[in-house]
């Protein structure tokens, strides 16, 4: 294979890795083939197996692509706002948005595949990827609570409200209640830590 080619493979791989990642928190792990993930990226299937061994090890890849981007967010608002309160209600705000709600392929992999997770055998590449993007989240967002004993396990507290929120606002979403949750949920985590 020529360095063309090569070069062209791994661009080929990056973009079915990135089609895969966003179609993945749109329609879940179930709700695809590897037909669609191909055409998503405008190859066809039949060079997938070129790239992947199988549908779990992309599904397990994009999944770590999607926390890569949720990281990179996090990374952001905290070099960008200087207070770690002021951070943690930037955060939140951004978080717990009608924007965020509303652009599920580009959001919160832990609310997009949660279920997928679940389901996910214990040692396949879906729900291993999702608990190492998890502990990365919480320990960054560790970094945005006040120095203290309790610091992992307010990050926890304030991830599953987080999710929660997101979650069922997304469930809801075209109604009043879906931006009720967002408000109240962000209200709250916010006033907690004034």
């Amino acid at each position: 294979m020529g360095r063309s080619s090569r070069a062209d493979a791994a661009k080929h791989r990056e973009e079915v890795v990135a089609a895969t990642s966003r179609l993945l928190r749109e329609r879940g792990a179930a709700g695809m083939s590897v037909q669609d993930l191909m055409a998503a990226a405008g190859l066809t299937h039949g060079g997938f197996y070129k790239h992947f061994s199988s549908k779990e090890e992309l599904v397990g890849i994009a999944t770590e692509t999607a926390y890569n981007e949720i990281r990179g967010m996090l990374e952001q608002v905290a070099e960008a706002i200087p207070g770690k309160t002021e951070a943690r209600a930037e955060l939140l705000n951004q978080y717990l948005s009608a924007e965020h709600r509303d652009a599920p392929g580009t959001g919160c992999a832990m609310v997009a595949l949660a279920s997928d997770a679940a389901r996910a055998p214990h040692d396949g590449p879906l729900r291993t990827a999702y608990t190492v993007g998890l502990e990365a989240a919480l320990d960054q967002l560790t970094g945005y609570q006040d120095a203290e004993e309790e610091v992992r396990r307010r990050a926890i507290a304030d991830l599953a409200s987080m999710v929660g929120a997101l979650t069922l606002a997304r469930a809801t979403g075209g109604t009043a209640l879906s931006d009720e949750i967002l408000d109240v949920v962000r209200d709250a985590l916010i006033a907690q830590r004034q």
